[in-house]
């Protein structure tokens, strides 16, 4: 058995830098991983799809759907996605057995994701060359219920990681008894 990690979170919270540094993690320890990144999936199999509602809450199917292919392959999968709905993460959510899918949500003011714009989303946004960006212009509903609630202005990446990977170790024993 394996587990889904679903890292939810504003652009510039610290999904994808969490996701590839759990999986280097797990993987050291002989896990098979698969990190999802929304980014890396929005240019491949999700090119299709644009921001508006309706693409987002079929982007965050497909995702789901493929962390389900995965699982069921023994593989420990981290989904970075910003997956601003809270109907979509618990569709995704249903798919997975009991303990095998563990929501993360990776909190930050918007001011501070806004200081660690990589992708220069937010300040496209500004110039008015991006549409409905979550957290500006487009809604987040935080998730009411996650499984780890870690505040990223807060805690550094060291200490993030400790926390989840200690919740992942205690998940997985539980699997393997």
């Amino acid at each position: 058995m394996s587990i889904c990690i679903w890292l939810s979170g504003l652009s510039g919270a610290g999904k994808t830098t969490l996701a590839n540094l759990l999986s280097k993690k797990f993987n050291s320890k002989g896990f098979k991983t698969c990190v999802l990144d929304g980014d890396i999936l929005r240019n491949g199999l999700n090119k299709d799809l644009c921001f508006t509602d309706k693409d987002r809450h079929e982007n965050n199917r497909r995702v789901s759907e493929i962390a389900k292919l995965l699982v069921d392959q023994d593989i420990l999968v981290f989904v970075a996605l910003i997956s601003p709905f809270e109907s979509d993460r618990v569709l995704a959510k249903n798919l997975f057995n009991r303990n095998c899918f563990v929501e993360v949500f990776l909190d930050a003011p918007i001011d501070v994701c806004i200081s660690r714009d990589v992708k220069g989303l937010y300040a496209q946004q500004k110039l008015g060359l991006v549409e409905n960006m979550t957290g500006i212009t487009s809604v987040y509903e935080p998730p009411s219920n996650p499984d780890i609630y870690l505040r990223t202005d807060r805690m550094n990446e060291p200490q993030c990681i400790e926390v989840i990977s200690t919740y992942l170790e205690k998940l997985l024993l539980l699997q393997f008894n």
